[in-house]
């Protein structure tokens, strides 16, 4: 048989050697394997939990924005929670020192921030239960000495409202803030029997 002939009996099989160029018949093609998307997932969690800690339900949004398949990414997940990388008790905690020392967060204000990413209830619960209430109106009271110093010359009524709604965003319950604000507005020397009732809860 001569080569063309060979050539010839290579085309009408069919073979693979007819077009280099061409893509493999759907029955050939060949999957992305999952160990391929978790190594991507692999590295997608280390680089989000260097520098800080981050909820579980924090890792799995970011995986599923990177198209990580769910199965792949609750897998690996749990290998990192098995590991102590993933932590959302130790990340609460954290958050919750963090948050009150950068922010001065009451801990309404703390348990819906840890609502938002992710963190069950009971967990955030455990780790609010951490914070003394005294602590929280001390740390109340130094939000207010701090926001006094540049409200010389206002009025105590407008002062009153202004500090009390400067609580409240931050979480702190009424009572606790206007509390607080009396205390220290009467402190500078403020009038407070004339407030008449300005920014106290109903």
């Amino acid at each position: 048989m001569t080569a063309r002939a060979a050539g010839s009996r290579g085309s009408a099989d069919g073979g693979p050697g007819d077009d280099p160029g061409a893509p493999p018949p759907d029955d050939e093609a060949v999957a992305v394997p999952d160990a391929d998307a978790e190594q991507v997932a692999r590295t997608i969690l280390l680089d989000q939990l260097t520098g800080r800690a981050r909820s579980r339900q924090e890792l799995a949004t970011k995986l599923a924005s990177r198209n990580v398949p769910e199965e792949v990414a609750e897998r690996l997940l749990d290998r990192f929670e098995e590991v102590g990388l993933v932590d959302d008790a130790a990340f609460a905690r954290t958050w919750v020192e963090g948050r009150r020392s950068a922010k001065g967060l009451a801990r309404r204000a703390l348990a819906q921030e840890l609502r938002r990413k992710g963190v069950d209830d009971e967990v955030a619960r455990e780790a609010l239960a951490e914070v003394e209430p005294d602590d929280e109106t001390e740390t109340a009271r130094e939000l207010v000495r701090k926001k006094l110093r540049s409200m010389r010359g206002l009025e105590a009524p407008v002062a009153t409202r202004r500090l009390v709604g400067m609580l409240a965003r931050k979480g702190y319950a009424p009572g606790t803030a206007y509390g607080v604000v009396r205390e220290e507005l009467a402190a500078r020397g403020d009038d407070v029997d004339a407030l008449d009732g300005a920014g106290e809860p109903d």
